[in-house]
């Protein structure tokens, strides 16, 4: 069994590559968040005129349901001109919103209703487009219930240059053979094996769901402590979005998804698409009064309902799939999804996390990476199921190559193993912010009570609840994006776009001549 510590032992950065093959690095941030009401349950009204449509807004649009926005920046040459876009975007959005409404800055939501039907839809419009966006979302409502696809977090995209790559596979003899793209292919999927292997790391060091309010967990089997009347919390867990209560489904558990070449994997996910499930097939694709309810019957409805920690990805095509795209095209960056919102940044994100991040994301693509097969699969299932629920746990041992090993050695291996990149980000882009994130990362490793995770359960009980606390930083969030402006050229800039997206919407809609329900037959 290849194990998840070969890839990186005795990690040294390649002789050919230097602090000039970063030039060409992008990176992008989607980042959800719930609208909430000023007793904090989730909001009721529509999507906001003023931040335009959400079907062809390039930049603020919504996830699952109306309430749940979603902010999208553009790739930038740099995190903080990433992060600066993201913060104009929740500046835009605040301006755009009923004025006593907040976005949740959590991942887990709070005060939702029982019932399941409260938790509105994204209403996409009345094109077939629109439509089929909105099915999808009631397929999955059926599915899996409402409520686990109101939880929010954060997907940090990043690319790295054809002058790395390039670089790179002039020094491999045995790539001669390969084109650019299939080599940026088979250097991507190894990125994505080896983060794979390290995604316990991020849960430790950037996990902030470590409780949760009743309302999420009323009804449903559960093993968490009443901490007090309104919160349910595990005392060393970091990050119960990413565990059995969150983001997983057991039907997925045994797809068999791999990573080890571009045909490979989606062959894998087109299987899932193309196979009923039984227990999907019992729910029925229409309700009793021949309205459809899901887009088929199978173990996944589109590509993006499968749950990963990270994807590959390349731009889709106007009635293209995400695969069909990947295939023609190739990887063209890498999607981070095991993120948790930073409930105490006004963003939901920090620029040391943002670097760290990156950082991680080249000593993934550097290092070895073996294929990864299901027998390693089961041993990373079990460490981060291990983190998820206690990783804060004093002397939390996890399996590395057969055998237990200390969760905080672990971590503070790969994290002194990094620091040589990060002082190459930094020769970069200039300043210390790389060297900085990894080293505050570091002592996190060895010191747990400083970690957010922590600190949400320690600032939860002083306030009394996580609702308490969680709503008190949704309004300072607010307080202190509204004090600042945007440029009359940025605003004018965004409220053209605004603009121009309801019209898109409307021609869309204007020109639709074929019936849903033919369109539907045909897609399915």
């Amino acid at each position: 069994m290849s194990n998840f510590a070969s890839s990186f032992v005795d990690f040294d950065i390649p002789n050919w590559f230097a602090s000039e093959h970063l030039s060409g690095m992008l990176r992008g941030i989607e980042k959800e968040g719930l609208r909430v009401t000023p007793d904090g349950f989730l909001a009721q009204t529509p999507h906001p005129t003023k931040l335009g449509s959400k079907l062809t807004h390039p930049y603020i649009t919504t996830d699952y349901s109306e309430s749940l926005l979603e902010l999208i920046t553009d790739p930038k040459s740099s995190p903080k001109e990433t992060l600066n876009m993201l913060r104009q975007l929740h500046l835009l959005v605040y301006k755009g919103m009923p004025e006593d409404e907040l976005m949740w800055p959590l991942s887990m939501p709070c005060m939702l209703s029982s019932k399941d039907e409260d938790i509105p839809l994204a209403d996409y419009g009345s094109s077939n487009t629109g439509k089929l966006k909105t099915l999808y979302r009631s397929g999955l409502g059926v599915r899996y219930g409402r409520r686990m696809q109101t939880i929010a977090g954060l997907h940090y995209n990043l690319s790295f240059g054809d002058e790395l790559f390039g670089a790179w596979q002039g020094q491999t003899p045995t790539a001669q053979s390969l084109t650019l793209t299939e080599f940026k292919n088979d250097k991507y999927l190894g990125l994505i094996r080896n983060f794979k292997r390290l995604t316990s790391l991020v849960l430790y060091l950037l996990g902030a769901s470590p409780s949760v309010c009743p309302c999420f967990v009323s009804g449903i089997e559960h093993d968490l402590e009443l901490f007090n009347d309104s919160t349910y919390y595990k005392p060393t867990a970091t990050s119960l979005r990413m565990g059995k209560l969150g983001y997983t489904n057991s039907v997925q558990e045994h797809l068999d998804i791999r990573y080890n070449n571009l045909p490979e994997y989606v062959k894998g996910l087109r299987r899932a698409i193309q196979t009923p499930h039984e227990s999907f097939e019992k729910l029925g694709l229409d309700d009793e009064n021949g309205n459809p309810i899901q887009i088929n019957d199978h173990i996944l409805q589109i590509e993006n309902e499968y749950y990963s920690p990270i994807r590959p990805k390349q731009i889709a095509m106007s009635g293209e799939s995400p695969t069909e795209a990947l295939e023609r095209r190739g990887i063209a960056y890498v999607e981070f999804r095991a993120i948790d919102l930073d409930p105490y940044s006004d963003i939901g994100i920090r620029l040391s996390s943002a670097c760290f991040l990156e950082v991680m994301a080249l000593y993934c693509l550097l290092s070895d990476s073996p294929e990864l097969l299901p027998e390693e699969e089961e041993a990373l299932a079990i460490n981060l199921e291990r983190v998820v629920n206690e990783g804060r746990r004093e002397n939390l041992q996890i399996l590395n190559n057969g055998a237990e090993q200390s969760l905080e050695s672990w971590m503070l291996m790969h994290l002194n193993r990094m620091q040589p990149l990060a002082a190459l980000l930094d020769a970069h882009h200039g300043g210390n912010d790389y060297r900085a994130a990894v080293a505050l990362m570091q002592g996190k490793a060895g010191h747990s009570e400083s970690t957010i995770s922590a600190q949400v359960n320690s600032d939860s009980k002083r306030l009394g609840s996580l609702w308490q606390l969680v709503f008190t930083l949704a309004q300072q969030h607010r307080d202190s994006l509204l004090q600042q402006t945007l440029s009359p050229n940025t605003q004018a800039k965004y409220e053209v776009l605004a603009e121009k997206s309801i019209l898109q919407q409307a021609e869309m809609e204007a020109a639709e001549t074929e019936d849903f329900m033919d369109f539907l037959q045909q897609y399915r």
